[in-house]
């Protein structure tokens, strides 16, 4: 009965591009709803702007008991949750909390920024190869994930 009301971090599927929509009305719903952005600068053939784009696309992190998981459909934008070997994919809070605070900082370098080092990200507690550096940033491939990501310099 205990293990029905605790809460857990589910990954939401929405329709492209609505991610920032469906996490604010599910916020509105009373839905604990994440979802990571970042600002990118977007330009047209008449003018430039910034823009906060979402760094899961269509996905939004709901936090959410087991016994109301339906209740998230109530949004359109919805399409399904997201699932792994056909359980819903969960995220933990130290997850969570690690991405919300790589964020939020800036990596530290020591002067060990060169193609083809490795780092360690504390953040993510995971260790990369760095593939690309630029003035202020640098594109490091994570050995555990595969993944590409991105890290600014301070």
């Amino acid at each position: 009965m205990i293990e029905e009301h605790k809460k857990y971090w589910f990954i939401l599927c929405t329709k492209a591009r609505q991610e920032l929509k469906v996490s604010e009305i599910l916020n509105q719903l009373g839905i604990e709803a994440y979802t990571p952005t970042k600002i990118e600068v977007k330009s047209w053939s008449d003018r430039i702007k910034k823009v906060r784009t979402s760094l899961l696309p269509s996905m939004v992190l709901v936090k959410i008991p087991k016994n109301k998981v339906n209740k998230v459909f109530d949004v359109p934008e919805v399409k399904r949750y997201l699932f792994v070997n056909g359980v819903r994919a969960k995220v933990y809070d130290y997850e969570v909390d690690a991405m919300k605070s790589y964020l939020f900082s800036k990596f530290k370098s020591d002067g060990q920024i060169k193609i083809g080092n490795e780092i360690n990200i504390p953040h993510l507690n995971q260790s990369g190869k760095i593939i690309k550096v630029n003035a202020r940033k640098c594109i490091v491939r994570l050995q555990l994930l595969g993944a590409k990501m991105s890290i600014q310099l301070s």
